[in-house]
């Protein structure tokens, strides 16, 4: 899964115009302690509540309050990997996305996040999952569902990302079936490479590592 997968366009950026106490208004309101800041499509930076909280003259428009930002990069072509590493880094709540020419292109939460690795993953149904790496003319989600079924499972979630500086691709497959066996050697006898797979106590167990480092910061 991109970055870009993950944009929203529910919360919308701060202008350099608009007050410390809007700000603070938009933080409650949206459930963040975030936000980014933005002219004319530039990224000026992320203010943050603590830091917004304890000025002294929130009538102030960000254009003449003295307030550090916060400047993460993040651009909607990287990997959600590199998204998670990023926001558990600098304790982030949202997180502005910048496209292949530096403009803001929208926000990531994370709420938004935790709710969309949690669908991608059907966490709440058993089974495995199998990570494939793949040139991208080689990849015929028609011939991956045939191997799979041949063995008698079915796909409960399939996701497609770009590996950055590569002509390849990694396909996430998740499966009803904990025993892979059968279709790893399959997918073997294809000359598929496996990049990784687990069971559903091992998938689930490494799923719960990267969202733990974030559920503490929201209010669910």
């Amino acid at each position: 899964m991109l970055v870009s997968d993950l944009i929203t366009d529910e919360i919308p950026p701060l202008k350099i115009t608009d007050t410390v106490e809007m700000a603070l208004d938009w933080m409650e309101q949206f459930k963040v302690s975030h936000l980014a800041l933005v002219s004319n499509r530039q990224l000026m930076g992320v203010v943050t509540e603590s830091d917004l909280l304890d000025y002294n003259k929130p009538e102030e428009s960000f254009e003449t309050a003295k307030l550090p930002v916060l400047k993460p990069i993040i651009h909607h072509y990287q990997h959600t990997y590199e998204l998670l590493k990023l926001m558990s880094s600098l304790n982030l709540t949202l997180i502005p996305v910048l496209d292949e020419n530096e403009f803001y292109k929208g926000c990531i939460t994370l709420k938004g996040i935790v709710q969309n690795l949690s669908n991608m993953a059907s966490v709440q149904n058993p089974g495995g999952v199998i990570v494939l790496e793949l040139n991208q003319n080689d990849y015929s989600v028609t011939q991956i569902g045939n191997i799979i079924e041949g063995n008698d499972a079915k796909i409960l979630s399939l996701s497609v990302s770009s590996i950055p500086d590569s002509t390849k691709i990694e396909v996430t497959i998740k499966v009803n079936r904990e025993d892979l066996s059968r279709i790893l050697q399959t997918f073997g006898r294809y000359n598929y490479t496996v990049k990784a797979s687990y069971n559903y106590g091992d998938y689930e167990n490494d799923l719960k590592n990267k969202l733990d480092e974030f559920l503490h910061f929201l209010n669910i």
